[in-house]
């Protein structure tokens, strides 16, 4: 159960660079790590919470950091 949910956290900060501009990035990665960090905390028997508030923020800063860049958004490149 406790794999389970750290492969959620770390597929869920894998998927924080989606969105074309740093807001929209830190705004995914925050509700990504939000519910990743809720459900982790929930598994493990944590506070709900306190596991929200920690990954929303873990996950908006990583969104934040990425740039366009890092991800591929299926543009053309020529």
């Amino acid at each position: 159960m406790l794999s389970i949910g750290l492969l959620t956290g770390v597929l869920a900060l894998g998927l924080t660079g989606c969105g074309t501009t740093t807001g929209e990035r830190a705004l995914s990665g925050a509700g990504l790590g939000a519910a990743a960090g809720a459900g982790t905390a929930y598994m493990t028997g944590g506070s709900v919470t306190r596991g929200a508030m920690i990954g929303g923020g873990l996950g908006a800063a990583v969104g934040a950091a990425t740039n366009r860049d890092d991800i591929d958004l299926g543009r053309w490149r020529r």
